[in-house]
């Protein structure tokens, strides 16, 4: 059977390498021509002896996801809709900006945490996805930036925001991530990186020891009543065990790098009062403030505040001093805006039998 060497970071690649009883060294070889340079041919990395190049076409191979369908919504922003072996698709979205361009990144087939206002857990879960359809999704949209705009648009930051939540697919989200931060391969700085979690506490705790990036964490409410009903993750992590964990995060840093993200759903999350009580459980922490206007979705009940209460409520959490932001609505026409990615997810499992 082939080793895919997508699926293998920089130490997993030494270790295959040294099984081959040949020199660690090739793996930072190998690694470069993959990523850096985009060489998937054996036979063109030309500074692997050619005994060696012959031995990785007989026993290694470099598979990827298939790009479906690729989208471009009228504000730039690209979704690409990816088949995986297993016949369900996963989505990645590009969203171009002056200075940078930030790709959505997947990690799992569907997602079985179930949050209500999120299109992708009413699709039901699959499978974790593989290492080399995480880094994949990176590979692939650089190609296809590159081919369709000449080089002027480029992945300069990834968020773990697609479909799925990362840290319920830990091992194989850190060793992408650590492909990713490689300077033999991406070079993306942990500023430039960030993972966005529902509130798996003991995989947060895990993550600043393994693989230190931004967090961003889906809190969209301030008690554990509305919580649990809006994110059932809730019910095993409550909002202080996960703010304590954030504090942990954050220890030794001085600049904040925790975003709290918060959708706003009409007449839900969205009155004075639970304006305050944000403010009441975030002025202590070193944190920044990401309101999301609520996407729409087939068969959703809620509904997006309106512009001038989104407003208000930005304004409260200011006035209180807190860093606050209101994230810009894109790709919408492309249904590729938060919370609105879908793929297509067969063969579902239950929950129950995931968490």
């Amino acid at each position: 059977m082939c080793t895919n060497l997508f699926d293998l970071d920089l130490k997993g690649l030494e270790k295959f390498f040294i099984k081959l009883n040949e020199k660690s060294f090739r793996a930072r070889q190998l690694l470069q021509w993959i990523h850096k340079y985009r060489v998937v041919n054996f036979s063109e990395m030309t500074n692997l002896s050619i005994a060696l190049r012959r031995k990785l076409q007989d026993i290694a191979e470099v598979k990827l996801p298939k790009v479906l369908y690729e989208y471009v919504s009228k504000d730039g922003t690209c979704k690409w809709i990816m088949k995986l072996s297993c016949g369900s698709a996963i989505e990645a979205v590009f969203i171009p900006e002056d200075r940078r361009g930030t790709l959505c990144v997947s990690s799992q087939v569907g997602c079985a945490l179930s949050c209500t206002f999120c299109f992708t857990a009413q699709q039901g879960f699959n499978r974790n996805l593989k290492v080399s359809e995480i880094i994949g999704q990176l590979w692939l949209a650089n190609g296809a930036l590159r081919k369709n705009y000449d080089g002027e648009r480029v992945v300069t930051n990834v968020v773990m925001m697609g479909m799925g939540e990362p840290l319920a697919n830990y091992d194989n989200v850190i060793t992408a991530m650590n492909v990713m931060r490689d300077n033999l391969a991406y070079g993306i700085s942990w500023r430039r990186l960030t993972l966005s979690t529902s509130g798996m506490v003991p995989m947060i705790d895990r993550l600043s020891k393994d693989c230190h990036v931004s967090l961003a964490i889906s809190l969209h409410a301030a008690n554990d009543e509305l919580r649990s009903k809006i994110v059932p993750l809730n019910n095993k992590y409550p909002i202080m065990k996960l703010l304590s964990a954030c504090k942990r995060y954050s220890a030794g840093y001085k600049r904040p790098h925790i975003t709290v993200e918060y959708v706003l759903l009409e007449n839900i999350n969205d009155s004075v009062q639970d304006a305050n009580d944000l403010v009441s459980i975030l002025r202590d922490l070193p944190i920044k403030i990401n309101l999301i206007p609520f996407n729409s979705f087939p068969g959703t009940n809620y509904s997006c505040s309106p512009h001038n209460v989104i407003l208000r409520f930005k304004q409260q959490l200011i006035n209180s001093g807190l860093v606050t932001t209101v994230r810009k609505i894109r790709g919408s026409d492309i249904i590729a805006a938060c919370g609105q990615l879908s793929g297509s997810v067969h063969d579902r499992i239950k929950k129950s039998q995931i968490l």
